[in-house]
């Protein structure tokens, strides 16, 4: 099979050749930048660093063609841009100061290199009106943002076999509006200030929404993947309880997905870490095809195979590779195993994709990186 043909086989429940691998292309599936050079390094491969979203700050790399071949990833990004004015304010800024993206939210440099997000425009806001009043939301009408995307979209499909994966940067509504207010504050004000709380989530989505359209009216026919998603777990269960999700952000979540699926026949790829077992079904009913990381070291996720049992067939499971043990900690013939047992138990009769739980970290060893994107030709 090609790889467009691998993947479009998993994602119609199907068999495949061998198990597609997705890789290098969303901050979800990525490599961060020094585990990056340690695998240029091993490889022997002499190339400019380069980061996804050109955004340095983010720390993860923009893996190369040679670099993708070695990674056997069976897709190809396609990103929007930040507006011009974010990268020349950001370019010249004094140098280790703080980093401010294009909603006011931000990081900060907390060792050399390392940055964490700690700027929150609206950090004690608690009303409406503070919303409404709220002079930096981005403008997502900027051309800038998607006037390369139906180029970079057609190249893939004209010169390659791969499948397209679109990633526009979004934090969704809920993990935006940890950056806006901090996660303390925000998980507060769900419950103190719900009001306020659903009207902040419904100003995310309207601007998600507005540069989504403009993304997807880019990309037309050209795609076979967007990546949307909202961290809703924590190693062992929830951050909010299901019925808190249910009421407050589902529906915006449901409104985001029935949105992309009215302007493309993409599958839809939602990213949540941790232990979200008890919102899969709520997942699959608003019209996610594809679920992402499946964290294995967090608490019901660990369990394959009631997971496959419940839901193969239903949605497809991209991830599973453990991140925490495995992969920066296990030898090759371990990580090889584990791409064995992960991959016969969720790609059983087909609808699994290879991947890292989340970002393959700094401390992962190259070795490592290549047993695991190896291991499927076995």
């Amino acid at each position: 099979m090609t790889p467009k043909e691998r993947v479009n086989a998993v994602l119609n429940f199907e068999k495949a050749d061998r198990v597609p691998v997705i890789i290098g292309v969303s901050n979800a599936t990525g490599i961060k930048m020094k585990a990056y050079q340690n695998l240029k390094k091993y490889l022997g491969i002499c190339s400019k660093d380069q980061y996804l979203y050109n955004w340095p700050e983010l720390g993860t790399a923009l893996p190369d063609e040679e670099m993708m071949i070695h990674l056997n990833s069976d897709v190809r990004g396609v990103w929007d841009r930040f507006p011009q004015a974010v990268y020349q304010r950001n370019k010249s800024r004094p140098t280790h100061s703080d980093y401010i993206d294009d909603w006011g939210s931000g990081a900060k440099e907390i060792s050399p290199g390392d940055w964490f997000p700690a700027v929150h425009p609206l950090k004690n806001a608690t009303t409406v009106e503070e919303i409404e009043n709220y002079p930096n939301w981005p403008d997502m009408n900027d051309p800038f943002r998607v006037a390369h995307v139906k180029e970079a979209a057609s190249n893939i499909q004209a010169n390659t076999e791969f499948a397209v994966m679109a990633t526009p940067w979004l934090l969704f509504p809920f993990e935006r509006g940890f950056a806006m207010q901090g996660m303390e504050n925000f998980l507060t004000n769900l419950a103190i200030y719900p009001d306020f709380a659903k009207a902040l989530l419904k100003k995310h989505l309207e601007l998600c929404k507005t540069l989504m359209g403009h993304f997807l009216d880019e990309l037309g026919d050209l795609v076979d993947i967007i990546k949307i998603g909202d961290d809703l777990g924590i190693e062992k269960g929830l951050m909010i309880s299901p019925a808190m999700y249910r009421d407050m952000l589902k529906p915006i979540h449901a409104e985001f997905v029935s949105f992309i699926k009215s302007k493309t026949k993409a599958k839809v790829f939602f990213h949540s870490d941790g232990d979200i077992f008890d919102l899969i079904e709520d997942f699959i009913e608003i019209g996610v095809d594809i679920l992402n990381p499946i964290q294995t070291s967090a608490g019901r996720m660990s369990d394959l195979s009631a997971l496959k049992e419940k839901y193969g067939g239903r949605i497809v499971f991209c991830g599973g590779i453990d991140t925490k043990k495995i992969l920066p900690s296990g030898t090759p013939e371990e990580v090889r195993k584990e791409v064995k047992r992960v991959s016969q138990i969720l790609g059983e009769g087909g609808g699994y994709m290879l991947a890292s739980v989340h970002t393959i970290m700094n401390d992962v060893p190259p070795e490592n990186i290549l047993a695991m994107v190896q291991a499927v030709e076995d």
